[in-house]
């Protein structure tokens, strides 16, 4: 049981990480204050990762939290995939 819940703590932190680091859409990554800023997204991720979500849903995820979430007018569609990829790649 310590060990699931070890390895969920682990995938939620992994997740959070990708998220700011490589994702990081309004550029925050460098502020410290703002190190959770992307945090409301990694539940709902986590749980695609855990039902083995395609990486299409993944990625639609993330492009619709830039534009519709965010409000962001320009969305990096070929960035935002890599980024999916990798999400992804952490279930595999």
């Amino acid at each position: 049981m310590e060990e699931n819940i070890e390895l969920a703590e682990s995938l939620y932190k992994r997740i959070s990480v990708i998220l700011l680091k490589e994702w990081d859409s309004i550029g925050v990554q460098n502020f410290p204050e703002a190190f959770n800023e992307y945090d409301s997204y990694v539940m709902s991720l986590y749980k695609m990762l855990i039902d083995k979500k395609p990486l299409q849903d993944i990625f639609e995820y993330l492009v619709w939290a830039e534009s519709q979430h965010m409000g962001l007018s320009i969305v990096d569609r070929q960035h935002t995939h890599l980024v999916a990829e990798k999400l992804k790649g952490l279930s595999d």
